[in-house]
């Protein structure tokens, strides 16, 4: 692939809690959600209510919350990683923990709450869709105040995930951790994932967009984001809010754009088995990329096929791939210039 302007390749605790050394420095810093998924897959996962029983071929407790996945697709493409967020003091959070730990992610800074439940999110995937429940429990707790600045002063990356989910407790202080983030060496990501209130945003979130170097929203977010009917007159407009953009777009790839030129790479289509985290693995090869010396296009590669990849098995992460793998999908990829009227 020969990508515009491409730049070659560079260079509270708990028992189940894996921490980073102090005073090393840390590839990427994830801050957002982090709770179990319970994962329904099958071609019919459509509830039957009326006290029906249906069997499904197959139910499975997995790593869920965006930024958890991001983290361990991150970790298992060779970043050092930490996690920020919020658990209960609970099996559901000690899972959590135990899981992610075995994974290399850091979980030092994951605040473990005795006054909530740890959130639970219920998928029912059909392998190219699925249905998202989630109760938020002590997700929505993780405030400004949780994130060590410490620990931002050691990181080359700050990526913040699932803003909707955060906005009430984080929303307040993000611009902040963003600016400190910032004058401490770091590039800053964010993906704000769907907003279940519907309301799609006020000045907190724009006041984090005009700081953060790059937003990560998938097609149907990054429409409802700037309020237009389309992603053709999308564009233009989250762009101009300040950061660079990179919408996901599923087995089409994805669209990069800088505020003066847009181009959309893709890699060669797998046949999924389920998409649950797709797009968080994309966030992870993206970042990989970007950490590597890569430019905006050829990271968005490794992030199209650290997403595709991941879509080989159920779950968020049983098949995140290894950097290797994800460089060999990527070194496939093509770059082309969308058409101005649907950047299709």
């Amino acid at each position: 692939m020969s990508p515009p302007d491409a730049v070659p390749p560079g260079a509270g605790l708990h028992p189940d809690a894996a921490a980073v050394p102090p005073e090393q420095p840390v590839d990427l810093v994830v801050i957002g959600d982090c709770n179990p998924d319970v994962l329904v897959l099958g071609d019919d996962v459509t509830p039957a209510f009326g006290q029906q029983e249906k069997l499904v071929p197959t139910m499975s407790l997995v790593v869920g919350g965006s930024a958890s996945i991001t983290a361990v697709a991150a970790a298992r493409l060779g970043l050092s990683v930490a996690l920020v967020a919020a658990v209960g003091d609970d099996p559901a959070g000690q899972f959590m923990l135990g899981q992610l730990a075995g994974e290399g992610v850091a979980t030092d800074a994951v605040a473990v709450r005795g006054d909530a439940p740890t959130g639970m999110t219920v998928a029912l995937s059909n392998g190219g869709d699925r249905a998202i429940l989630t109760a938020l429990g002590a997700v929505g707790s993780l405030t400004a105040a949780d994130v060590p600045a410490a620990l931002l002063g050691r990181a080359r990356h700050v990526h913040i995930s699932s803003y909707f989910l955060l906005e009430d407790s984080l929303g307040p202080g993000l611009a902040a951790v963003i600016s400190a983030a910032q004058a401490a060496g770091a590039t800053v990501s964010l993906d704000t994932n769907w907003d279940p209130s519907g309301r799609w945003g006020d000045g907190r979130l724009a006041a984090a967009l005009a700081r953060a170097d790059l937003l990560l929203p998938n097609e149907a977010e990054a429409i409802q984001l700037s309020g237009e009917p389309d992603l053709a007159a999308a564009v233009p407009v989250l762009t101009a809010a300040g950061p660079r953009l990179v919408v996901k777009l599923g087995a089409r790839g994805a669209l990069c754009a800088d505020g003066t030129r847009c181009y959309r790479v893709s890699v060669p289509p797998v046949t999924p088995v389920d998409a649950t985290g797709a797009g968080d693995c994309f966030n992870a090869g993206l970042i990989a990329g970007l950490l590597r010396g890569l430019g905006l296009a050829e990271a968005a590669a490794l992030g199209c096929a650290a997403g595709a990849l991941s879509t080989r098995a159920p779950g968020g992460t049983a098949s995140c791939p290894d950097l290797p793998s994800a460089l060999a999908v990527a070194g496939t990829a093509t770059a082309t210039t969308p058409s101005p009227s649907t950047l299709a």
